[in-house]
């Protein structure tokens, strides 16, 4: 989906159209979940701190989230995908992998099904989507980013290579900013560029991920689409209108917060035995630290007083909080992606990666 939450909000407020509009947080606190085309143009982007939006688009107009909406706008189009496919594996409320290899409309052209549920989705909610057509997940996911917004790619098995080699390394999926930094030190500025190193030379940089960036310049990724693919943990974060300068008020708002995971355990029956807790500096500097049992965590006391437990660890590293968050990990049920609830509300009530 183009610019989910916040054309889900100019949808509906038709104020908002046409203005530049930013998904949570406000004007000096907090971070943008989401924001339009017309924010897009002054380099807000998602994840940015708001005061950094608001800095870079003085006209910049901060909405509340609406997540029950997203949720339920979410559902509409997932049942467009199933009217083609089951094999529908969900990334989030607004994207998800199809396989239409074999489909329910008997139709033999990748391009045709996603050009009809791209239709399907603007009659059904008068939103626009993108799409991303090709023979794997890869290519698939980095050509739907190509020609957005409103837009379709497609790239054939012919294609895949030489499409791969000119991609900037920055537009590849799964390579983010931190990432793209450190290969550009090296001489690394687009695929082909990052086709030239051997298997070995990757993996001593980068680890096992070296292995992948190897494989997917070479667009081999065999990755079957994953219907029930696992949420891999359940977690709520919030970033406060001012900073918590006391060890007493971390304590306070972090049992609070570990309150809301709590119950959505309990309501999914779904525990974990790793708790992880999440912290945000005045100056943006993220801080986690995490603690795993040999059992499940089934009592709200427990998890409250291991996320204090972590947040104690090191006191000096943590003289004030704009944002604090719990999460459970190595949960006891899968989870589809999406079926979660997002408790508080900072970038997707997720943690924050690279």
């Amino acid at each position: 989906m183009d610019a989910f939450y916040a054309s889900v909000e100019q949808r509906d407020f038709p104020e908002l159209r046409g203005k530049p509009v930013a998904v949570g947080g406000s004007a000096s606190r907090g971070v943008v979940a989401s924001c339009s085309y017309e924010a897009r143009k002054f380099g807000v982007r998602s994840a940015m701190p708001s005061i950094t939006a608001a800095r870079k688009c003085p006209g910049l107009i901060f909405v509340k989230h609406r997540f029950p909406v997203y949720k339920e706008v979410s559902a509409q189009i997932r049942e467009i995908f199933h009217a083609y496919t089951d094999l529908v594996e969900p990334l989030s409320l607004d994207e998800a992998y199809l396989d239409v290899t074999e489909n329910k409309k008997k139709l033999y052209s990748g391009t045709l099904i996603a050009n009809e549920i791209r239709k399907r989705i603007y009659e059904e909610t008068g939103l626009t989507a993108s799409a991303g057509v090709s023979f794997n997940k890869f290519l698939a996911k980095t050509a739907s980013d190509v020609n957005k917004p409103d837009g379709i790619c497609v790239i054939t098995p012919d294609e895949a290579i030489d499409f791969l080699e000119k991609l900037k390394i920055e537009r590849f999926y799964g390579i983010g900013k931190v990432t793209a930094k450190k290969m550009q030190a090296w001489g690394i500025y687009t695929g082909k560029d990052l086709k030239a190193w051997s298997e070995l030379d990757l993996v001593q940089r980068f680890g096992k991920a070296g292995r992948h960036y190897y494989r997917i310049v070479r667009a081999e990724d065999h990755r079957a689409v994953n219907p029930n693919r696992i949420r891999k943990s359940i977690g709520a974060e919030r970033t406060f209108s001012e900073d918590l300068e006391t060890t007493t008020a971390m304590k306070k708002k972090l049992k609070e917060i570990a309150e809301k995971v709590f119950d959505h355990c309990l309501r999914l029956d779904n525990y974990g035995r790793t708790v992880t807790m999440k912290a945000k500096t005045p100056d943006f500097q993220i801080i986690t630290r995490s603690k795993s049992y040999g059992g499940e965590v089934r009592t709200l006391e427990i998890l409250q007083n291991t996320a204090i437990e972590l947040l104690l660890e090191n006191t000096e590293d943590l003289p004030a909080v704009r944002l604090l968050g719990v999460a459970v990990s190595n949960l006891s049920k899968e989870q589809q992606p999406g079926e979660g609830v997002q408790l508080e509300f900072d970038f997707r009530g997720e943690f924050e990666e690279e």
